[in-house]
């Protein structure tokens, strides 16, 4: 009786819980290997390209260390595009607030790069999904209270959609996981890039 093939291993180059709980519903088995890079060194000409710039830096970070040999890596940084500003994490409580009661009744773009490196070939694909987000009008109390609960201070934006924030967005126009953190179906079509199926993935 042969054994079932084991599927490859998959790396993925970041801390979000959020990011590792989409893998994992949709059959996906990661091991987390957090990058360490400075994300602030990073720029770029627009906050699509600087998502992008983010999760490959993050990808490559991680797939030159020996713990990462023969796995795919998958990087990915969000920020929300507003007024062509990128937005990533607030750096504090003050500034989490300003952000809310700029950001409330107006629609931004949540920019989300991804990049997956095969480690055993050395490809390597990129790409960066968007998804429009219309902010709701949260009262200046809820906007305090909100910021209280120290949630907007560790996600890019200012809020999340999984989160304490969601009744505070009326809408998006997009894939709703890309909001999140991660787009599973353009992480699907980078691996096809690489000639890998999705589902040969699942655990």
């Amino acid at each position: 009786m042969t054994e079932e093939p084991r599927p490859r291993r998959l790396v993925l180059a970041s801390q979000s819980p959020a990011r590792l709980g989409l893998l994992r519903q949709a059959g996906l088995a990661p091991e987390v290997v957090v990058s360490g890079v400075d994300e602030d060194a990073l720029t770029a000409p627009t906050p699509g390209e600087l998502a992008r710039v983010l999760a490959e830096a993050k990808a490559v970070a991680v797939a030159a260390r020996p713990e990462a040999g023969g796995a795919l890596v998958v990087g990915c940084d969000s920020v929300l595009e507003l007024d062509g500003q990128a937005l990533g994490k607030p750096v504090d409580a003050e500034d989490a607030t300003a952000r809310w009661k700029s950001m409330r009744g107006r629609s931004g773009v949540l920019q989300t790069g991804h990049c997956v490196i095969d480690t055993a070939t050395g490809r390597r694909v990129s790409a960066t999904a968007s998804t429009t987000v219309r902010f709701g009008e949260p009262t200046d109390a809820e906007i305090t209270a909100y910021v209280a609960s120290g949630e907007p201070l560790s996600v890019a934006g200012a809020f999340t959609l999984d989160g304490r924030s969601a009744p505070f967005i009326d809408g998006i126009d997009g894939d709703p996981g890309n909001v999140i953190g991660l787009s599973l179906p353009l992480l699907r079509r980078l691996l096809a890039d690489l000639d890998i199926a999705i589902t040969d993935l699942w655990s």
